[in-house]
């Protein structure tokens, strides 16, 4: 059935009031994090099949479904969510969506989104100005700015990275959207780089083999030294370096590249400069953690995903440039029903992305910024990382507990020292744990010790629940070796 737009607003109606229960539920912390049951199970009880083959739904029925489906649903809001790098979304975001999901602008041509696409270029020059590239008098300046940075918003930080790759490879091979890659191209990263790098080399047909892995220290933090031995090697085996790829911050430990070091290095040797800053890059809006980004105005192009730190729900990120031209060399390519002249009052961001039909994502931070301001998303993100440090002294004043590193970010490795010793045990610990539904949390590899881990992400977790945390891993682990 078709809905009306006032039978569009009841159903709309009732499922905010069952979407109102289940945030009020999680942010007080009542019931499970999570419930498991079986996929089919699931299928069963939600009825999945019979909508599909028969559809109908009513308002009834969204009485019926809807609680199945949110009891069933991962509870982000629950303080005891200290899970993956995955934002608890602002509600001011899910407003965003909300009107996106009636009105439908894919804004990558101006005309079939305008609004949309003055915010995003809005956002994008605020990014910018907090990395140093913007040169406008004020975020509202479209101008085509000598010396200007430029950028997109992309769905996800992996597309975002495979997007400043390909304007790395535009940048020092410009035949290769024509005629293909140059056998000797190689790109440089920490060997515990996002997997989305190695993901993006291979699909622009470069092979796993283009990246060459520097060596890391203990706990997986690029090495200087090693980095400037690996680039002699490759410049010795005659291979032309497209880009040197740092974390900022790493997805396992939470912890920092040297980025102003890297920067150094690559911009006296004249190569491209990625920074992957799409957890990290967030701290670049407050002082006093602005320091792990040091060095940030000094690579090429660097990522940023609002859906982590800046309280946006998924997808969301940006890919910036310090150079506007080297965006705009980044494709080439023409589409007649899309690209041609044409009188507008505004801008296409189609020539600068992967894609054709883009959502307007930006949106979804601007509805942030708009409820807590700059100012306010900064106090947010430093307080993560000063709750970070506080779980950090707190698990190391106990004698079961054991930390390999002061985290730097709002992510948290450590081990639960009072049972077996060994990986199987830690990954069965936490395993357990989730089972059970009274928490969420995950578990990491480093340097082939398993670890569980903490993203200290959510903005309803304090350290009272970190004291509730350590005695239910006392609690699974006892259980585990009954």
């Amino acid at each position: 059935m078709e809905y009306s737009p006032s039978e569009f607003l009841q159903k709309i109606k009732k499922a905010a009031d069952h979407i109102g229960a289940y945030l009020d539920q999680s942010t007080k912390g009542e019931g499970p994090v999570i419930k498991q049951k079986s996929a089919e199970d699931l299928a069963a009880s939600l009825q999945v099949e019979e909508w599909i083959r028969k559809g109908g739904i009513d308002d009834q029925h969204i009485d019926d479904f809807l609680p199945t489906f949110l009891e069933n649903s991962m509870h982000m809001h629950h303080p005891h969510y200290i899970g993956h790098q995955v934002a608890v979304p602002h509600l001011a975001s899910g407003i965003a969506d909300f009107i996106h999901g009636a009105i439908n602008n894919p804004m990558a041509i101006y005309e079939m989104g305008p609004s949309s696409s003055v915010i995003e270029q809005s956002i994008i020059n605020w990014m910018l100005e907090k990395i140093g590239w913007f040169k406008g008098d004020r975020l509202t300046d479209f101008r085509d700015i000598p010396g200007n940075g430029g950028g997109i918003m992309t769905h996800g930080g992996s597309l975002a990275n495979l997007t400043a790759l390909l304007a790395a490879r535009a940048h020092i091979a410009p035949d290769a959207w024509d005629h293909g890659n140059d056998r000797d191209l190689a790109i440089i990263g920490s060997e515990v780089a996002h997997y989305s790098i190695l993901r993006s080399i291979s699909i622009m047909g470069l092979g796993k083999s283009a990246l060459i892995p520097v060596q890391t220290d203990d706990n997986e933090v690029l090495d200087v030294n090693q980095l400037a031995r690996t680039i002699e090697d490759c410049k010795n085996q005659g291979k032309k370096i497209m880009a040197v790829v740092a974390n900022a911050c790493a997805t396992s430990t939470g912890l920092y590249d040297p980025i102003d070091e890297i920067g150094s290095i690559c911009n006296a040797e004249n190569i491209w400069y990625h920074v992957d800053g799409a957890h990290g890059a967030s701290a670049l809006l407050h002082g006093d953690i602005t320091h792990h980004m040091k060095g940030a105005e000094k690579a090429n192009s660097l990522i940023w995903d609002t859906h982590k730190m800046l309280r946006t729900t998924t997808l969301s990120a940006a890919v910036l440039f310090r150079k506007s031209e080297e965006m705009n060399a980044t494709f080439q390519q023409k589409g007649s029903y899309l690209f041609h002249d044409k009188e507008e009052p505004g801008f296409d961001l189609m020539p600068y992305t992967v894609e054709c039909t883009k959502g307007p994502i930006a949106t979804k931070l601007f509805w942030v910024l708009g409820a807590m301001g700059e100012k306010g998303l900064g106090d947010y993100v430093a307080g993560r990382y000063y709750l970070t440090e506080d779980i950090y002294h707190l698990l190391s004043q106990q004698e079961d507990f054991h930390c390999p590193y002061i985290p730097e970010a709002n992510i948290i490795c450590f081990l639960y020292t009072g049972g077996k010793a060994g990986n199987e045990f830690q990954l069965a610990l936490r395993n357990l744990i989730v089972k059970r539904g009274n928490f969420y949390i995950t578990s990491t590899e480093v340097n082939q010790v398993r670890y569980l881990r903490l993203t200290v992400i959510n903005p309803h977790t304090a350290i009272d629940h970190i004291k509730n945390l350590i005695e239910e891993i006392r609690t699974c682990a006892n259980q585990l070796l009954s």
